[in-house]
């Protein structure tokens, strides 16, 4: 009879895997993840750089819009004794102008604020910011005084409410005392004719 054919065992060994054939790999991934790792870290920190740095910073919303002016109760620049608070012009619509006779860019500003204030049409408080207030009073007289009243916040405290960073930053306030927009830097003849003198009439009929 036949015998039953066997086959013969495989005296060949299991196949090795990749690392048991180089064991470096490992080693070597690892070098590349330690190399590779702060590279994308640096180049994510230069994209949010990059991209911060692009920003208009008149384009950033305040985060003050349509809430309450904060309150302050500041002495009047052209009389010490008497002061100003917002409680005052509850009832007006009102533009809220920072400058200091230091600001370079106020200068630039000013010609456009003195044609507002002769149309009359609102009133214009200057908020003089870190200032002194000889300094101040010389200024309005060479430029112009087209605020119908300025306070005086020498040490800056008031502004840290106001998120005022810069100047010139210019603020308006509806009649119930709520910050309706806020412009950051110098105000132009185009941004005073088309964006704040149409949201002051929209705000006076109101």
């Amino acid at each position: 009879m036949a015998e039953p054919i066997t086959h013969a065992a495989s005296n060949a060994a299991p196949s090795e895997t990749p690392s048991a054939l180089n064991p470096s790999a490992p080693n070597t991934l690892t070098k590349i993840w330690r190399y590779f790792l702060p590279l994308a870290i640096f180049a994510g920190l230069v994209w949010f750089l990059y991209k911060g740095l692009s920003l208009n910073p008149r384009e950033v919303p305040s985060a003050l819009i349509n809430k309450p002016v904060p309150e302050f109760k500041l002495a009047l620049l052209q009389d010490g004794e008497k002061s100003l608070s917002p409680a005052d012009m509850k009832g007006q619509v009102w533009l809220m102008n920072v400058w200091g006779s230091w600001c370079v860019s106020c200068r630039y500003e000013h010609p456009v604020l003195n044609e507002l204030a002769k149309q009359q049409l609102v009133p214009i408080i200057g908020f003089n910011w870190k200032d002194q207030p000889e300094d101040a009073r010389d200024w309005l007289k060479k430029f112009g005084d087209p605020y119908a009243k300025s306070v005086m916040d020498r040490d800056g405290r008031v502004a840290i409410d106001f998120g005022v960073y810069g100047a010139p930053e210019t603020f308006v306030i509806d009649k119930t005392g709520m910050i309706r927009y806020k412009h950051t830097g110098p105000i132009s003849p185009e941004d005073m004719k088309n964006i704040i003198v149409p949201l002051l009439q929209d705000l006076k009929k109101t």
